[in-house]
């Protein structure tokens, strides 16, 4: 499907000109982006998927580097095939949902397998391929809301009403979501999925995430995963300076364990898939606490994630094939100028994968909701210096 930019700004002028707040709601840049910024940040973001299409950060010289992945082209956001979820909002269900089906009250509903035998967020029209509204705007924050008609995702009964608001002061980039089920009882799992390299792929030495340091000093535990990165039930913990853990010392970087027997294969696809794509449980967390940070030395950048959710994903971008541009805020011409692999990481704040699957676990009343029911998610990333 092809879009052209006065489309996509036409589309997204269209989405704020309706009734109620959004009437005052100004159109995007001309380059179809809006932006926020506050000292020291700057996001940007397009109504598509509700997407972060950049984030500015001082590094350890003082200069702006974009942290996050994406496209200079927002037209190419809806055409891209591989479709990688860069810094969107999938949902009503993001993540995995096992063999395609779930039950509610003895009825079990079909979802689109998409991914093997399993559902990913939701199916191929989920909310990070939808057009959202823009309904509130300021200097310093921003509001997409959407509203999913029933089974727009194949098995996802009842409408929901959603939103979305970012925001950023001093040098935080939060993150506010709001879902509500209008009609039945439906599943709700929602995350922003975010691309991270701290460097902006600047580092003439390597364009691969290993180097950073990752430290989840909540999150010993993490769930066992088969082939296809489904959860099996079981969850385990982590031995020091295992390959899964990222609890035992704030130093570890994300490519501690690459010699470690078992590093290639960790996230499945029967030995393919290198490095990460799983879930971390956070556990025993002061409230406001800092559950996740990533640093790296060369840019002195670091991202510190407080979420009020029960753990996190790691994908560190095991699928990237280096065909996909970097943007121009990024990579150096001739020496890093493709996303490769493992050059990027996703860090993705959430309840537990399939937890609709796995009464064991106890999160039914956290992702089963409605009618009526309002779902909260609220994260925030706060960046500064080595």
């Amino acid at each position: 499907m092809k879009f052209s930019l006065p489309l996509l700004v036409a589309v997204a002028e269209a989405a704020v000109m309706g009734r109620g707040p959004g009437c005052d709601v100004p159109p995007p840049d001309k380059d179809g982006r809006y932006t926020i910024s506050a000292p020291g940040i700057k996001a940007q973001f397009i109504p598509y998927g509700a997407t972060l299409t950049n984030l500015f950060v001082k590094d350890k010289n003082g200069k702006d580097v974009d942290v996050v992945l994406g496209y200079d082209d927002v037209e190419y956001y809806p055409k891209d095939p591989g479709h990688p979820v860069y810094n969107a909002i999938p949902g009503r269900y993001a993540n995995r949902i096992g063999n395609g089906h779930y039950t509610i009250d003895g009825v079990t509903y079909e979802t689109e397998q998409n991914d093997g035998n399993n559902t990913l967020h939701s199916g191929t029209n989920n909310w990070s391929y939808r057009f959202w509204n823009v309904t509130a705007f300021s200097p310093d924050s921003i509001t997409f809301s959407i509203l999913d008609a029933s089974n727009s995702s194949k098995g996802m009964p009842g409408r929901v009403e959603s939103s979305v608001t970012y925001s950023v002061k001093g040098s935080t980039w939060k993150i506010q979501m709001t879902a509500k089920s209008l009609d039945q009882k439906t599943p709700l799992l929602l995350t922003q999925h975010t691309y991270f390299n701290l460097d902006a792929y600047r580092n003439p030495s390597t364009s691969k995430i290993w180097d950073h340091t990752l430290h989840l000093p909540y999150s010993k535990r993490y769930l066992e995963a088969d082939q296809g990165a489904l959860p099996t039930g079981k969850i385990l913990t982590a031995a020091p300076n295992s390959i899964n853990d990222f609890a035992s010392a704030s130093d570890l970087t994300v490519g501690h364990a690459r010699d470690q027997p078992g590093f290639e294969g960790n996230c499945g696809a029967d030995g393919a898939c290198e490095g990460y794509n799983g879930y971390w449980l956070i556990e025993g967390a002061p409230k406001d606490a800092v559950v996740v940070t990533l640093a790296s030395k060369f840019s002195g950048v670091k991202a510190e994630l407080r979420t009020d959710q029960p753990g996190v994903v790691l994908y560190s971008c095991n699928w990237m094939d280096g065909s996909a541009d970097l943007k121009s805020t990024q990579g150096i011409e001739g020496v890093n100028d493709k996303v490769i692999r493992s050059s990027c990481i996703a860090i993705e704040a959430q309840d537990y994968p399939d937890g609709i699957n796995h009464p064991e676990w106890k999160r039914t009343e956290a992702q089963i909701w409605g009618p009526g029911q309002t779902y909260k998610w609220e994260s925030s990333w706060t960046f500064g210096l080595v």
